[in-house]
């Protein structure tokens, strides 16, 4: 009878170092986009924005024609989008990161169509004589372009962004005189009000964004760190 072989141990299955490096780092771009939501949303930028709306309130109130009273709006709108675009990319050159990336591009997205229809409805009721229904629709589309442009960013925006709206629908049904007050209260007071929340709470400066930042960063180390534990255990476990 011939003898039997020396049994031969089974060799554990190598560790797919390859899938937890790539989850890994899934997970430190999942983070730096969660930190990106700081620094999509421009706060002493929407403070400014506010300050200009109050005064372009004021100055349409003052003018007699409907032509002139579009005019200033006009104006303070091509105001308020440099004012926005300048601040978030002040923002995003500070903190080191890109604008139009993770949540700051999603937010563009879902920001710029309400906008668009905005000002198809501009030209279409400003031809048919229905002045009077202009705020109105300004806020109540400006405010589903902050909601749905929120999603993606902090969660204090969406909240400003209903607000707005709320204010379109009472203006809808409210006499015409009124109309630049609601605007003023709308694009004025409730943009410098979240304005100065968002710039306070969520990076309005360099130390807020930067310790967002950094703590973000940390929990993408940590991560790295236990997995890093975890694969050497593994190793140690299967000599």
């Amino acid at each position: 009878m011939s003898s039997a072989g020396p049994l031969r141990s089974r060799s554990p299955e190598p560790i797919r170092l390859d899938a937890r490096a790539a989850d890994n780092l899934r997970y430190i771009r999942e983070a730096m986009e969660r930190a990106g939501e700081f620094t999509a949303v421009p706060g002493w930028g929407g403070l400014a924005m506010g300050c200009t709306a109050l005064a372009a309130a004021g100055f349409a109130a003052q003018q007699h024609t409907s032509n002139r009273w579009l005019l200033v709006w006009l104006i303070e709108a091509i105001v308020a989008i440099t004012i926005a675009a300048s601040a978030a990319a002040l923002k995003a050159r500070r903190v080191r990161l890109p604008l139009f990336s993770g949540p700051g591009r999603k937010f563009v997205l879902s920001f710029v169509p309400p906008i668009f229809v905005g000002a198809l409805l501009t030209a279409v009721l400003f031809r048919a004589g229905l002045v009077a229904a202009l705020p109105g629709t300004w806020l109540l589309l400006y405010g589903t372009a902050v909601v749905t442009g929120g999603a993606f960013s902090v969660r204090i925006v969406p909240v400003m962004g209903l607000g707005l709206m709320a204010l379109g629908v009472v203006a809808l049904f409210s006499p015409e005189r009124w109309g630049d007050l609601f605007m003023g209260a709308g694009f004025g007071g409730l943009q410098i009000l979240f304005g100065a929340i968002i710039a306070r709470r969520y990076g309005g400066g360099q130390s807020g964004s930067t310790r967002t930042r950094k703590t973000i960063q940390g929990q993408a180390s940590r991560k790295l760190e236990r997995g890093s534990r975890r694969v050497q255990r593994k190793r140690a476990g299967g000599i």
